[in-house]
């Protein structure tokens, strides 16, 4: 407990460390050293490689859903509908709400946080809001290293619901273990833009407010689409919630739990956790080459020169990228290139 006291002076502060003790209070579950580690990632802070590495751990235990779908579907409300059903199982569920990020502050607006109110007092539940900060896919950069903390954390369940931004969106499908799509009645010409861009990724088909007319309409719709794919040894449910009353909640948790039984029963786990990987792997590497173009403004000083000479998109990144493979090799950095 000593250990744990000395990590925090008083709110708002910043954690004391070594990142070892916040990992361990991490590992406790501790929700104040867990809500540290997320910002401790999510601003990538100098130490948050480093922390990562700590409690990071290959064969994760938690089932990751993620929850996505077009604005107004009601996803909020589902996901902590169904925190809410998972927790009389005596699970443990965090819940990772990626938030639009403000244009102004770069905060997100946490709309999330206000509609699982319910949810705060109970003692098996962590909630955190994540700005998007631009990137594509809906998917907050520090997301995975948030599951990884989450994960050490030892939840049974981890919740990530997505800004419903479109075909973007399809990233989500990488980076989690089961795909819900939420979707609801009356939807008219954009279920064909779900067609475009997330009809595929999608392992579960949730209607909510399936008490709105339209729905068996909706079904119909998302059955015949269905019919037109072809799905190897997995055919997605399509389920009818009412998550505002609790209704079509333990279907969702069945379908859940039948998926995940899916994945385990042949090769698929391990294939969708390789895919993650990759995708985790790749962003890192964007990650570092873009950090090591714009050190000491060189990525400013290229794009100032290009217009002055009329340089091409292409030659100005081959200058960059010639510069990053000097700097990382120790090579003499190219002439005209900031170090």
């Amino acid at each position: 407990m000593n250990a744990l006291r000395s990590l925090f002076n008083s709110v708002g502060e910043p954690p004391r460390y070594p990142i070892e003790a916040l990992a361990a209070a991490v590992r406790e579950g501790n929700f104040r050293a867990i809500g540290r580690a997320i910002s401790l990632v999510e601003n990538r802070a100098p130490q948050h490689q480093d922390f990562v590495r700590l409690l990071y751990v290959p064969a994760r235990q938690a089932r990751v859903v993620g929850v996505t779908g077009p604005p107004g579907a009601g996803k909020s409300t589902l996901v902590a509908g169904l925190a809410g059903r998972l927790r009389e199982s005596g699970a443990k569920v965090g819940i990772l709400a990626i938030d639009p990020t403000s244009s102004f502050t770069g905060g997100a607006l946490l709309g999330d946080r206000v509609r699982m109110h319910q949810l705060y007092t109970d003692p098996g539940v962590f909630i955190r809001s994540m700005a998007t900060r631009g990137a594509m896919g809906g998917l907050a950069p520090a997301t995975q290293d948030a599951v990884d903390i989450l994960n050490a954390a030892r939840f049974d369940w981890i919740i990530v619901e997505t800004v419903g931004v479109g075909q973007d969106e399809v990233d989500v499908v990488r980076s989690v273990d089961t795909v819900v799509l939420v979707t609801l009645p009356g939807l008219g010409d954009d279920i064909q833009a779900i067609k475009a861009g997330i009809m595929e990724i999608a392992d579960i088909f949730v209607i909510n407010k399936a008490d709105r007319e339209g729905v068996d309409r909706t079904v119909r719709d998302l059955q015949m689409m269905l019919g037109m794919t072809e799905w190897a040894g997995w055919t997605p449910p399509i389920l009818k919630t009412v998550a505002s009353r609790g209704e079509g909640l333990e279907g969702l948790v069945k379908e859940a739990d039948s998926h995940r039984r899916w994945l385990e029963s042949g090769n698929e786990l391990v294939q969708r956790r390789r895919d993650q990987l990759r995708l985790r792997v790749e962003n890192i590497l964007k990650e570092k080459v873009l950090n090591t173009a714009r050190r000491d403004d060189g990525l400013d000083s290229e794009l100032d020169r290009a217009l002055r000479e009329g340089t091409d998109p292409y030659g100005i990144a081959e200058r960059l990228f010639s510069g990053v493979v000097a700097v990382s090799t120790g090579m003499p950095i190219p002439q005209g290139r900031s170090s």
